[in-house]
């Protein structure tokens, strides 16, 4: 269920209706606010027969310790609601309208949007569309949600109330604005995209994608090792991993205290620089210039004290990184890795894709491993798509066929 906050209005009146211009600036949207569990009850009466509704978030991941969703936009034909989650108890209604499989659900850049409606409410988005993932197939590079807008429908979109506060109340009337704008334009951006992929042929392709995405769950940056989160975490030596562990933790705790986000506390760089030069002063950490001397007088001598304490531990009780088993790269293996990625490389210029969607160099490296022998064999590799095996099965199987 979302966290709630103090109850502190979503504007400084009370609940009304308002309108925007909608993104073609012809006609308005008319947008309201929804602040009880009887209104949302009533707008999801109302979202029942639609065939398609535009959803977005915003939330409050750079301010907070636990992020929280503080905002939810949904857009019906010519209407839109901006939900407070802080207001309202009873997200059953919202949850079956996102659940419901006759009404498409056009978000844009969809994962953390469904990883956060997982953590929150549990729920499982069914036909979700999502608007960045369609720009994969159709070769569109720029495929922010501002620059969308300027190339489909000349708007342009001020994107730095991506970054603010959501969670403060009241929300600013450029904050208000710029959500609804946002959600405003995706069921429109949506018919655009899903024609051009009809008019290619690949349709069926975005749609594998989309159904993948709906099915991604939350997962905590905070379990435990911390070090698993943390690139580079995999080339450091035990007694490195220790060091490393213990300065998260210490940087975790100090956020949780401080109810803000773990890099406002230490970048990771300076972490990293600790884990390296291993200083056991406050003054070493500053001669490193691990720390700000801002820093190093709030957090200097926790680091300290987890840097000779990470030291001091015996050899058995140091971690260790997991290893992944990967098969042995015999030279046959890699000479078809090689043919792979030139393959991959002539079928991205064929089929206007970025070869690392086409297929990433992990599966890749499955594909020359297992030498699938026929399109069902691949089918079988985990993690291969029904419309890669279409877009390139033959083109991969005629590669390996060429190379021992």
């Amino acid at each position: 269920m979302i966290r709630h906050c103090k109850k502190k209005p979503l504007i400084k009146k009370k609940n009304f209706k308002r309108s925007v211009l909608n993104n073609q600036g012809k006609t308005k949207v008319v947008y309201q606010f929804i602040t009880t569990d009887k209104d949302l009850a009533q707008v999801c009466l109302k979202l029942e027969p639609c065939e398609i509704i535009g959803v977005d978030l915003e939330a409050d991941s750079m301010h907070c310790f636990s992020e929280k969703i503080c905002l939810i936009q949904i857009a019906g034909p010519n209407q839109a609601w901006l939900l407070d989650p802080f207001l309202i108890n009873d997200f059953l209604p919202f949850s079956r309208i996102l659940e419901n499989p006759e009404i498409i659900k056009v978000f844009h850049g969809s994962d953390f949007d469904v990883r956060s409606l997982d953590r929150e409410l549990s729920v499982e988005i069914e036909n979700l569309f999502d608007t960045e993932i369609a720009c994969r197939f159709l070769n569109i590079k720029e495929r922010g949600l501002g620059a969308l807008l300027k190339s489909f429908f000349d708007i342009d979109v001020d994107k730095k109330y991506q970054k603010v506060d959501w969670s403060k109340r009241p929300l600013k009337e450029e904050m208000i604005a710029y959500s609804v704008g946002d959600v405003a334009t995706l069921v429109d951006l949506h018919d655009l995209l899903k024609e051009r992929l009809e008019k290619i042929g690949r349709l069926a392709w975005a749609e594998e994608e989309f159904e993948l995405q709906a099915r991604v769950k939350y997962e905590s940056n905070h379990s435990r090792p911390l070090f698993r989160r943390f690139k580079g975490a995999g080339k450091l030596d035990n007694r490195s991993l220790a060091v490393l562990e213990h300065l998260l933790e210490v940087r975790l705790s100090e956020a949780e205290k401080k109810d803000l986000p773990p890099f406002k506390i230490m970048s990771n760089q300076s972490i990293l620089t600790m884990v390296q030069h291993r200083p056991t002063s406050v003054e070493s950490i500053l001669k490193h210039r691990a720390l700000s001397p801002k820093q190093s007088g709030m957090y200097g001598q926790l680091c300290v004290k987890a840097i000779e304490t990470a030291l001091a531990l015996p050899h058995r009780e140091l971690p260790s990184y997991p290893k992944t088993r990967m098969p042995r790269k015999t030279s046959q293996i890699l000479a078809r890795i090689d043919a792979l990625k030139k393959m991959r490389e002539t079928a991205s210029q064929t089929l206007a894709m970025e070869p690392g969607f086409l297929i990433n160099n992990n599966m890749i490296c499955a594909v020359a491993a297992g030498k699938p022998a026929s399109l069902e064999d691949l089918l079988l590799i985990p993690g291969m798509r029904n419309w890669q095996v279409e877009a390139l099965g033959e083109h991969i199987l005629e590669t390996l066929s060429r190379v021992q």
